[in-house]
């Protein structure tokens, strides 16, 4: 059989193999049961990792995440060919033809172009496949953004797609002082449970902490960051700090729960300061 045979091109093997863990005569029970909605988590948390490994500049992990990534894409293409669908040859194709009719500078006639003229080049034909595929009606400038992305990723994609046709600000002063104008909001409703006996709406406090945190989005997108970035670097620097003060403590024979909030800050501050020095 192909899966048995690893002298077989990669893509043939694990083709074989997942159709034969779909098997109904012998196949795995628990990979038969699934749907594309009970993988779909899995697809999501692959791609996660493959973000992982290259964040932590893993080589060997990333070979490994992307064929666990790969394994998603030929799950997928495997349930639907035995509904009589597509199958991965149709979905290899598809992106093939897309690339191919998105790069007219280096398959095509098009003359070449550099990265910004590419850029805007891509959203044109874009905007054509999105009007190609509204049926006749009018196609929303946002409307492919799929709505399942992380929150905040979707955020940053629907700020980049509503500047490119001039619904943005022109330099990062007015993003600050919306900021402010946002926090000021928040604290607003904050401050309702304080002057009378309420306590403040739950809902309202959410909807004011969202404002706030598109509008951070939207002042890393003018500066040029990453906030998925940011934020990762910021979280590995909680854990290096935190670690720490657990060490430290755990040296001195002391359980956190047993430290107060001082001796904590001070050990974040000399956790801190170490790294300053190394720097």
């Amino acid at each position: 059989m192909t899966w048995e045979n690893k002298d077989n091109p990669g893509i043939e093997r694990i083709l074989s193999v997942m159709a034969q863990l779909r098997n109904p005569d012998g196949g795995c029970p628990w990979d038969l049961e699934q749907t594309y909605r009970t993988i779909a988590p899995y697809t999501i948390e692959e791609a996660y990792e493959v973000a992982d490994a290259i964040e932590k500049d893993d080589m060997a992990g990333l070979k490994e995440e992307l064929g666990d990534l790969l394994l998603q894409v030929v799950f997928h293409s495997q349930m639907a060919t035995e509904e009589n669908l597509f199958d991965f040859d149709n979905v290899a194709h598809g992106i093939a033809d897309k690339m191919v009719r998105r790069h007219p500078h280096v398959f095509g006639d098009a003359s070449h172009r550099d990265a910004a003229e590419q850029t805007t080049a891509w959203e044109a034909l874009k905007a054509e496949e999105r009007a190609a595929k509204s049926d006749g009606k009018p196609a929303g400038i946002l409307d492919d953004i799929p709505a399942a992305l992380p929150a905040a990723t979707r955020a940053l994609k629907l700020q980049k797609r509503a500047a490119r046709v001039g619904f943005d600000w022109g330099d990062v002063q007015p993003v600050l002082d919306q900021m402010t104008e946002e926090i000021e909001e928040l604290a607003a409703e904050l401050a309702t449970g304080k002057t009378g006996q309420e306590q403040p709406d739950p809902d309202r406090v959410e909807d004011e902490f969202g404002d706030l945190m598109f509008c951070v989005i939207n002042l890393a997108r003018h500066l040029k960051v990453d906030p998925e970035a940011a934020l990762r670097r910021t979280n590995q620097k909680f854990e290096r700090r935190f670690g720490h003060i657990e060490q430290t403590l755990r040296k001195d024979g002391k359980a956190m729960e047993q430290a107060s909030l001082d001796e904590m800050e001070a050990l974040w501050q000399e956790a801190k300061d170490i790294e300053r020095a190394s720097d």
